[in-house]
C-alpha cells in the first residue's frame, strides 16, 4: 500500500494530466459529431482489419484439416475409377455375382519426412501395417507416381523415392504405347529417364510419358512426366528424358495403391520362373 502512494505522489502531475486529457476527449466526442463520427470509422476500420487478419488465420490453420479430407475424398474417387476394377470375361464362363471386380484399392498418407538430394532418397509415410499397407505397393500423388514401399511398421511406411538409384519402373509413350524401363538420372530432383526405346519410333518433346500397367505396382496411364530431351545411346536406343510431374520438393500427401489382384498374378507368374 505504501509502494502504490508513494507511486501516485511521485506521478501525481502525470496522473492528474491523463485523467483530464480523458475528461476532455469523452466531453469532445458528446458534443461534437464530427469527431465522433471520425472516431467511430476509425475504430471500425481497425476492427475490420483485426477481424480479417483473425479469419485468414483461422483458414490457413485449417488448410491441414482440408488437405486430408481432400485426399480422403480423391483416393475415394479414383477408387471409383473404371481403371480400378477388372472386368471378368463373361463370355464362356458363367459368373453369379458381378462382370467387375475392384483391381486397385488407395489408401490417403500423409509425408512426414522426405530426402530429395541423395542418391537413395526415401520418404516417411504416416500409414503403415495397421491400416493395411505392405511391402511393394506403389506410391502416387495427385501430379503422378512416388515410388515403392519398402518397409513397413505397425504405423509406419518407408517408401523408395522414385529419387532413388535403385528404383525401376516400366513406363511407356502414351501416344503410341512404346515402352521401356523408366529410372531416376541422377542428377536433379526433376528428371528422370526412360530407356530402350527404339530409333524407329516417334518420340518428340512434350509427349506424355504414363506407366505401362506391366507390373503389380501401378495401374495403366498414371502420369509420370513429360519428354523434355531424346538422345541415341549405343547406336541402336532412345534415351528419352523425362521432366517429372510431381515435384518431390513439396510432397504432402499421397495415395498408397494396393493392387488386389497381384497375389494371383505373382502366383502365376512364379510358375513358368519355376519352369
Amino acid at each position: 500500500m505504501r509502494n502504490l502512494v508513494n507511486i501516485i505522489l511521485r506521478y501525481h502531475f502525470v496522473i492528474l494530466f491523463v485523467f483530464i486529457e480523458s475528461i476532455s476527449f469523452v466531453i469532445l466526442l458528446n458534443r461534437n459529431d464530427y469527431q465522433s463520427s471520425g472516431l467511430f470509422n476509425y475504430s471500425r476500420t481497425i476492427g475490420s482489419y483485426y477481424f480479417k487478419k483473425t479469419d485468414a488465420l483461422k483458414e490457413y490453420l485449417s488448410l491441414r484439416d482440408v488437405n486430408r479430407k481432400l485426399m480422403d475424398e480423391n483416393a475415394s474417387l479414383r477408387s471409383l475409377l473404371p481403371s480400378s476394377f477388372y472386368r471378368i470375361d463373361t463370355s464362356f464362363v458363367e459368373v453369379s455375382d458381378t462382370t467387375f471386380k475392384v483391381h486397385y484399392k488407395y489408401t490417403p498418407a500423409k509425408v512426414i519426412n522426405n530426402s530429395t538430394n541423395r542418391q537413395y532418397n526415401y520418404l516417411t509415410l504416416d500409414k503403415g501395417k495397421k491400416q493395411g499397407i505392405e511391402e511393394g505397393m506403389g506410391v502416387i500423388s495427385p501430379d503422378g507416381i512416388v515410388g515403392i514401399v519398402d518397409a513397413v511398421s505397425e504405423h509406419f511406411s518407408l517408401v523408395i523415392s522414385l529419387l532413388n538409384r535403385d528404383f525401376r519402373v516400366s513406363a511407356k509413350i502414351k501416344k503410341n504405347n512404346y515402352f521401356g524401363p523408366l529410372e531416376w538420372s541422377g542428377k536433379n530432383s526433376f528428371t528422370a529417364v526412360l530407356n530402350e526405346i527404339p530409333l524407329h519410333v516417334n518420340v518428340q518433346k512434350g509427349d506424355t510419358i504414363v506407366t505401362s500397367g506391366f507390373n503389380a505396382l501401378f495401374p495403366e496411364d498414371i502420369l509420370i512426366g513429360f519428354v523434355e530431351d531424346i538422345r541415341v545411346t549405343n547406336g541402336s536406343f532412345y534415351s528419352v528424358h523425362v521432366k517429372l510431374s510431381s515435384d518431390f520438393n513439396k510432397l504432402s500427401y499421397v495415395m498408397v495403391v494396393n493392387n488386389l489382384l497381384s497375389d494371383e498374378i505373382d502366383e502365376l507368374e512364379s510358375k513358368m520362373k519355376n519352369d
